[in-house]
């Protein structure tokens, strides 16, 4: 197949486009290279595409409508997985400009695009930051979200509505993913892996927010780019069994779709940071803080329905993904440490 991945220079983005090409698809990748986090991370992740046959790539940024149509029109993409967008939750909280130009503008741009080209399928990221205020245990996609917490998660939840709208008008076939609490080699540095890891090896204290008693579905990437693939080859079809008078939020009369991504096994941050702490062997020095604003204390993903369609659970344990993550950023960075165990 022929598949366009925007956001390709990105955490997800790299790793999904690298899986497609080693099965033998065609990669066109799209990303505008922006400068929220380190661009020569990025473009390092581009490199490594670059080296196999069959990738092509343009600097673009889906806020441009004209241009992004130019680019489906010239390439003919036969499917879509959009995974570019303004990410971060602590960032949407101080430029919530940036998330509706990339997450609403740009998403409605990429619609626009799949409906005017013939695009077999689009599979499109969210995120189990749209559950928001919800407490009940694990987070399912037949529960209502309607009770977002931060902008970015307002925006993601927009992104499915949006999603829902075009396959219901325009019989486009759509599949969004809530992705949970995503971490790994090649990671973006704002997340904690990537900042706990730093500051452990630098003798610098992390902050430990809600006083580590979060629990998280910590998902490696490898697991989220295994079940992205196998959605992308599921293109969904209207759901026979839908019910107007009982609405199912997770499919629909149209073919759409709705699944978690997450490990379905949360783990306590503290636990978390005992990993790394085993794998640096070193310690962290902890600032303990209390919650802060748009957070919420705990996720975990019920996965019932991507195990039901695409006969498929993550399984990768936080002590493997996190060796990984390490060996990698020590590589990356030339960085000695004696004392880490892997």
């Amino acid at each position: 197949m022929k598949v366009l991945v925007t956001g390709a220079a990105g955490f997800i983005g790299s790793f999904t486009a690298q899986k497609l090409l080693s099965r033998g698809d065609q990669v066109i990748g799209l990303d505008n290279l922006n400068d929220y986090y380190d661009v020569k991370l990025k473009k390092d992740r581009l490199v490594r595409l670059q080296a196999s046959k069959g990738f092509s790539f343009h600097v673009l940024d889906i806020s441009d409508a004209d241009e992004t149509l130019n680019l489906f029109h010239r390439e003919k993409p036969d499917r879509v997985i959009h995974l570019a967008a303004q990410a971060g939750v602590r960032y949407s909280l101080e430029n919530p400009q940036a998330y509706v130009n990339s997450n609403v503008l740009g998403f409605t741009n990429i619609l626009q695009c799949v409906r005017h080209t013939g695009t077999e399928h689009l599979v499109y990221a969210s995120t189990s930051s749209v559950y928001g205020a919800n407490t009940s245990m694990p987070f399912s996609t037949h529960d209502g979200v309607d009770h977002p917490l931060t902008v970015y998660a307002a925006t993601k939840r927009s992104n499915e509505l949006l999603a829902h709208s075009y396959s219901h008008l325009f019989g486009i076939p759509s599949t969004g993913l809530r992705f949970f609490t995503v971490y790994g080699p090649w990671g973006r540095p704002d997340m904690a892996l990537f900042k706990f890891t730093k500051n452990i090896l630098n003798g610098v204290p992390i902050d430990v927010f809600n006083y580590g008693k979060h629990t998280r579905d910590f998902t490696y990437i490898d697991d989220i780019v295994e079940g992205v693939v196998r959605v992308l080859d599921n293109i969904p079809t209207v759901d026979p069994d839908w019910n107007s008078d009982q609405p199912d939020p997770a499919s629909s009369r149209a073919p759409y779709r709705i699944y978690n991504i997450g490990s379905n096994n949360p783990r306590d941050l503290n636990e978390y940071i005992e990993a790394l702490e085993q794998t640096l062997g070193r310690n962290a020095i902890k600032n303990l803080l209390p919650m802060q604003p748009g957070d919420v204390p705990d996720t975990f993903a019920n996965v019932d329905d991507l195990l039901r369609d695409v006969t498929y659970k993550p399984s990768t344990s936080i002590e493997t993904g996190i060796q990984r993550f390490v060996e990698w950023y020590l590589d990356y960075y030339d960085i000695p440490n004696s004392n880490t165990r892997v």
